[in-house]
C-alpha cells in the first residue's frame, strides 16, 4: 500500500512538472509569435514610408533607362516652388530631353498620383507637350521626362524683341495653336482636363513656331499646400482667374481667364501686370487696355507694328476691325464673370473667323 502510494505521488509530482514545461511552451511561443507579427507588420510600415524606385515609359520614351535619365548632365532653365526644369543631355543616345523635377515634400505618394501619370503619359496633341517617362525614386523624387524644345517660351519669344512677334501671321498662327491645344484639354478627352497653370512661360515653341502647352494637368501630382503656392504664383503673374479660390476648385472657366491673359500678351507685347506697382489694378492688363478704350486710346491696344508689318507684307495682312475683333475675343475670355466668358470651342471658331 505504501509503495502504491509512493507511485500516485511520483506521477503527481511528475504531472505537476510536464504542466508547468507546457504552459512555459505555450507561452514562449505565443510571445515568439506576436514578436514575429509585430517585426512584420514594423517591417510592412517601413515599406510603405519608401518608394519604389522605378521608371514607367510611354510612347516616345521607349529606349529611356533609369541611367540615362539619372546620368544627364543638366542645365536649370526654370524653377518654381514645387519643382524644377532641367535642359538634360542623354549620353547614350546623343539628344537632349526637358526634365521636370518635382520636390518630394511638394507631391503626392506614387500610388496616389500613378492614375494622373497614366492619364498624362498617353495624351497626344500636336499641340501639347508629350510625356515621355516618368521616373520615381526611394525617396520620393519625381522626374518627368519630356522633349526639349529650342525656341522657348512663348514669354521669352514675346519680350525678345524679335520682328517675327509682330508678325501678323505667326501671332495668328501662335494664338490658333494655343486654343487648339486647350480644346483638346477640355473637350477632346473622355474625362476634361483643367490646364490649372495656362501662362506664356508654359507655352513652348519650336524652330518652326510650333506651339506646345506644357505644365498641363501637373496640379494633380501636387499636394494642397503645392497647389496653393502655384495659384498663388499664378496671381502675382497676373494669370489667376478672379473668382479662383483654391487651386482645387480650378475650371474650364479659369483656364478661359488665363487664355484670355495670354492673347492680351500677344497682341500688345506688354506683361499681364507692369508698371512700377502691381498692388494697383491699373497695372492689371486687362483693366489697363480697358481704360484705354473708355479713353479712346486705340494706340495702346496693341502694338502698332502689327498693322504697319500687316500693310508691307500681303500675305500677313489684317486690318484694324480684324486686330479689334482679335482683342474683343480676349477681354471676353477676361471677363471677371465666368458665364459670360466664351468656352474653348466658340474661342476657336472665333479666331478661325478672324483669320479668314
Amino acid at each position: 500500500m505504501e509503495k502504491n502510494n509512493r507511485v500516485k505521488v511520483v506521477l503527481g509530482l511528475i504531472s505537476s512538472f510536464l504542466l508547468v514545461v507546457m504552459f512555459f511552451v505555450v507561452y514562449f511561443c505565443r510571445r515568439k509569435s506576436r514578436i514575429e507579427k509585430s517585426e512584420e507588420n514594423m517591417s510592412f510600415q517601413y515599406q510603405e514610408e519608401l518608394e519604389v524606385e522605378d521608371l514607367v515609359i510611354f510612347p516616345g520614351g521607349e529606349d529611356l533607362t533609369i541611367l540615362d535619365v539619372l546620368d544627364a548632365p543638366g542645365e536649370v532653365v526654370g524653377k518654381s516652388s514645387y519643382g524644377t526644369l532641367y535642359k538634360a543631355s542623354l549620353q547614350r543616345s546623343n539628344s537632349v530631353v526637358l526634365l521636370r523635377f518635382l520636390r518630394p515634400a511638394c507631391t503626392g505618394r506614387m500610388k496616389e498620383v500613378f492614375p494622373a501619370i497614366q492619364m498624362l503619359g498617353f495624351l497626344r496633341h500636336p499641340n501639347l507637350v508629350p510625356l515621355q517617362a516618368f521616373y520615381s525614386g526611394p525617396r520620393g523624387e519625381k522626374l518627368l521626362v519630356h522633349p526639349f524644345f529650342t525656341r522657348g517660351t512663348l514669354a521669352q519669344f514675346l519680350r525678345g524683341r524679335n520682328d517675327e512677334s509682330q508678325r501678323w501671321s505667326v501671332i495668328y498662327r501662335i494664338s490658333l495653336s494655343i486654343a487648339k491645344g486647350l480644346d483638346h484639354l477640355h473637350t477632346g478627352l473622355q474625362k476634361p482636363i483643367i490646364h490649372g497653370n495656362l501662362k506664356s512661360k508654359n507655352v513652348l515653341l519650336d524652330s518652326n513656331y510650333q506651339v506646345y502647352l506644357s505644365d498641363f494637368g501637373v496640379h494633380l501630382l501636387l499636394n494642397p499646400t503645392a497647389g496653393q503656392e502655384m495659384l498663388q504664383a499664378s496671381a502675382d503673374q497676373g494669370y489667376k482667374a478672379p473668382e479662383l479660390i483654391k487651386m482645387k476648385d480650378a475650371s474650364k472657366e479659369s483656364d478661359i481667364y488665363s487664355l484670355g491673359i495670354i492673347l492680351l500678351e500677344i497682341l500688345t507685347g506688354k506683361e499681364p501686370i507692369y508698371g512700377t506697382s502691381s498692388s494697383s489694378m491699373d497695372f492689371h492688363l486687362p483693366h489697363s487696355l480697358r481704360n484705354a478704350v473708355l479713353d479712346r486710346k486705340f494706340s495702346e491696344i496693341f502694338n502698332s507694328k502689327i498693322l504697319s508689318q500687316s500693310n508691307a507684307q500681303i500675305q500677313d495682312f489684317i486690318t484694324e476691325e480684324g486686330l479689334l475683333m482679335y482683342f474683343q475675343l480676349a477681354m471676353g475670355c477676361c471677363s471677371p464673370s465666368p458665364s459670360l466668358r466664351p468656352d474653348i470651342k466658340q474661342v476657336v471658331r472665333k479666331l478661325e473667323e478672324i483669320g479668314q
